[in-house]
């Protein structure tokens, strides 16, 4: 009997992301960024969107072209074939409107199994955002640093206390769920 010929995948490799895989990437305060893992190029993606007529046009610059009229037209389905899986830490309120409007697949680290990370994102002094008077969605310059100091003060006091009853209502034996309220 004839031996069966098995193609052999390659797996796509990125140098820029291979450079930097598994390396963490101070974000704010105590926060991080990290690629754990990759899948695809932009040869993926012309691929997919070729699909339906097969290879086409081979030249690097038709590539880009392609590229550059999918994401101008919207068609975003050729640039689900390529993942980036990161790992991240952020602050909560970040973590909210990143959910809010995300394209993503998302694990979180859960406090329901797990006790809560000691981690909070600290307001500087001169880093009080004021509310922009015309549009209600965006702020506009910082209230003076003196004025800061108390409201970053009372922060660290509001955070301090917040881990403090979190705490109390583990050792109390409470439910994790229920204990991390004040974390919120």
């Amino acid at each position: 009997m004839p031996e069966k010929k098995i193609d052999t995948l390659i797996r796509a490799n990125i140098i820029e992301l291979d450079n930097i895989l598994g390396q963490p990437f101070k974000v704010l305060d105590d926060g991080f960024i990290r690629v754990v893992e990759y899948m695809g190029t932009d040869a993926s993606i012309v691929q997919a969107a070729r699909v339906s007529y097969g290879k086409g046009t081979k030249k690097v610059k038709d590539d880009r072209s392609l590229i550059r009229y999918l994401m101008r037209h919207r068609h975003t389905t050729p640039f689900e074939m390529c993942e980036i899986k990161l790992h991240l830490r952020v602050p909560m309120d970040c973590w909210r409107q990143w959910i809010r409007h995300r394209t993503a697949n998302v694990n979180e680290y859960s406090t329901r199994y797990s006790e809560a990370i000691d981690s909070r994102q600290k307001t500087l002094p001169s880093q009080w955002r004021l509310q922009d008077k015309i549009n209600k969605q965006a702020s506009s310059g910082f209230l003076e640093e003196e004025k800061g100091i108390d409201l970053s003060r009372r922060e660290d006091e509001f955070h301090e206390t917040a881990r403090k009853v979190y705490e109390e209502r583990l050792k109390a034996g409470i439910a994790r769920e229920r204990a991390r309220m004040p974390l919120r």
